[in-house]
């Protein structure tokens, strides 16, 4: 009984099995201080348990300029990209961070840099 309850006990406190959402493709356009991002990701989505459900674009301090949110899974549909506009850029920024997240491990821990054109 005592080994039973140390391999639950185990897997309970382990890292989630599943693989985190990636971006594979971001670009940023527009004029201005005011841009569209396009991001593509690819996650394992596996029905409405399991699926990439957002991403965000972060100044390079951290601070959130933008979220979209993902309603639905994309279980046929892997990579798929989809695009926020109106994201307003502060002076003096030269990249930002996207990050996304997935309904089961949340956010990712290491966003991916996108360089903003000049």
């Amino acid at each position: 009984m005592f080994r039973l309850s140390l391999v639950v006990l185990t897997l309970a406190a382990g890292p989630a099995c599943a693989d985190p959402p990636q971006v594979t493709g971001a670009r940023a356009e527009g004029h201005g201080d005011n841009l569209t991002f396009s991001v593509t990701l690819t996650h394992p989505d596996t029905g409405w348990d399991h699926y990439a459900s957002g991403w965000e674009v972060l100044a390079p301090d951290g601070d959130r300029l933008g979220y979209r949110e993902l309603t639905h899974p994309h279980v046929e549909e892997q990579p798929f990209t989809r695009s926020l506009s109106g994201v307003a850029i502060p002076d003096g920024i030269d990249h930002v961070l996207i990050r996304p997240r997935c309904t089961l491990d949340g956010w990712v821990a290491t966003p991916v840099r996108l360089d903003l054109a000049d």
